[in-house]
């Protein structure tokens, strides 16, 4: 599974929510992964049940705290949390529900969501770890190839150089040899000449 910087950093979210709402003795902690055509601009939902609206209260603002203070996460909306029956957190990409008990069962929103994937805390800590060890391999994937591309290129740059300079080497040699028979010519045909002048003048 491929995914974005973007959608690492809503599972993180969602992930640390999740242990919140473990922390604070949330029951029934669910997550919902929920399918592309059906979950409009959300990703998944987060759905913990309390025992009173105390416990909802905590929970949703231990989650709002914790987000805010470890990630600069707010929500981008809060509903519900004057009489803590159902307490909603909309952080855009993914969707915190508090509930009471019986309040969960009487909405649930879990039937109603047919095509989301139900997760545990647990098994979603496991799906995460899984895709974040994979992108890990591949960009140590990624810079390996890179790393190796240069030493390869050296060795043909040095190949390459090598045979420039060889090539350098012949052609001046190569000059010399034609200068040297070059020379005499000029000089036996200045000396042929000024001959047959000396000749011509006797």
């Amino acid at each position: 599974m491929n995914i974005s910087p973007a959608q690492k950093q809503t599972r993180t979210l969602v992930q640390a929510a999740a242990a919140v709402c473990e922390e604070k003795k949330g029951q029934d902690t669910r997550i919902l992964a929920l399918d592309p055509v059906d979950s409009g601009l959300s990703d998944f939902f987060l759905v913990t049940s309390a025992t009173n609206e105390r416990q909802a209260v905590t929970i949703a603002d231990e989650i709002e705290l914790r987000l805010k203070r470890n990630f600069g996460v707010y929500p981008n909306s809060v509903e519900g949390r004057r009489n803590g029956e159902w307490i909603l957190l909309d952080y855009v990409d993914f969707v915190v529900h508090v509930f009471l008990a019986e309040r969960r069962a009487f909405y649930d929103i879990e039937r109603l969501r047919k095509s989301a994937r139900p997760m545990t805390p647990g098994e979603f800590d496991v799906e995460l770890k899984a895709v974040l060890a994979a992108k890990t391999r591949a960009v140590r994937s990624a810079a390996k190839d890179k790393a190796t591309a240069p030493a390869w290129s050296k060795r043909v740059e040095a190949r390459k150089s090598a045979g420039a300079a060889s090539a350098r080497g012949r052609k001046p040699t190569a000059a010399k040899h034609k200068a040297k028979k070059g020379a005499p010519q000029k000089a036996s045909g200045g000396k042929t000449r000024r001959t047959a002048q000396s000749k011509r003048r006797a």
